[in-house]
């Protein structure tokens, strides 16, 4: 963090020094400019000289400041997922290290005092263990979803399959997860974004769509990586802004695809469904191996 700042605040002086730079030859070529007009005299080639640098440092300053308009909303969409990302990587640990060590212990104590106690309460030694075992299993599920450990060993395809499981073991939604291509290679932050998108389109369709069928695509384009998300649920009316509309899921995928220089494209209507489509650019040194693999998968 403090290299980081560190760098901040060094390009910050930078410019700031620029900019007071730019304004002094400014105020010294016009201070100039009156005086020799007031003496009718002519302009000398320094003074010329003086203005061409005021406008050079001025042209800087432009151009600086048009590249940090452009990359302010990339840049601050990844520091935001970055943050998230630390967070709930934290939140995993305390989750998993603490709590779930704290609920191993108390079921182990519980099955000490099972041992010594009466039969006529055995019946309540095993309603608590049966909590004990449900609870440690919900803390192990929400770490898991916090902090996918099985990306980097698993893979993109096989975690999902395995979070896909898992939440919707128990609802009556038929699924199907598209992915006829190898996905070796994947770019970690790809990956991870792609995992995200897709766990929040579950979780939104769990809990508003009402969907009965649910088709997740994922596909190597010489382009990117194409993720392709359709359920039949209720739909709803997307709109431009979802984070000023307080949908906060829809604009963290739209914060991930951001932070990618990805593109995203949400099509729903009341009644028929929903269609999630997310294209994640190749880096430039990968583009030349996506399209021959793709060209050998095809």
């Amino acid at each position: 963090m403090f290299p980081r700042l560190k760098t901040t605040l060094r390009c910050v002086s930078r410019t700031a020094l620029l900019r007071w730079a730019t304004a002094g030859l400014w105020v010294a070529s016009l201070g100039a400019n009156v005086a020799l007009s007031l003496a009718s005299q002519a302009i000398p080639a320094s003074l010329l000289l003086l203005q061409l640098a005021a406008t050079v440092g001025a042209a800087v300053q432009l151009g600086l400041g048009a590249r940090s308009i452009s990359l302010r909303p990339a840049e601050l969409a990844e520091r935001m997922l970055k943050v998230q990302e630390d967070e709930r990587q934290h939140l995993s640990r305390e989750l998993h290290d603490d709590i779930g060590q704290s609920l191993t212990a108390a079921k182990l104590q519980l099955q000490w005092l099972q041992r010594r106690m009466p039969d006529e309460l055995q019946g309540h030694c095993d309603a608590l263990r049966n909590t004990l075992d449900a609870t440690l299993g919900n803390v192990r599920d929400v770490s898991a979803l916090l902090n996918p450990r099985q990306l980097a060993s698993l893979g993109l395809e096989a975690s999902l399959r395995a979070h896909l499981v898992r939440t919707l073991a128990s609802s009556n939604v038929h699924w199907s997860l598209a992915c006829n291509q190898r996905l070796g290679g994947i770019d970690e932050a790809v990956a991870m974004a792609v995992f995200r998108i897709t766990q929040e389109a579950v979780t939104n369709m769990l809990r508003h769509a009402k969907a009965h069928n649910l088709v997740i695509r994922l596909q190597r384009t010489p382009e990117g990586l194409a993720l392709g998300i359709h359920d039949d649920g209720v739909g709803f009316v997307p709109v431009r802004h979802p984070a000023e509309a307080g949908q906060r899921g829809l604009a963290g995928m739209q914060e991930r695809v951001t932070a990618l220089q990805g593109s995203l494209d949400i099509t729903s209507q009341p009644g028929l469904g929903t269609q999630i489509e997310a294209m994640f650019p190749w880096p430039p040194r990968t583009q030349q191996r996506a399209r021959s693999s793709a060209a050998h998968d095809l």
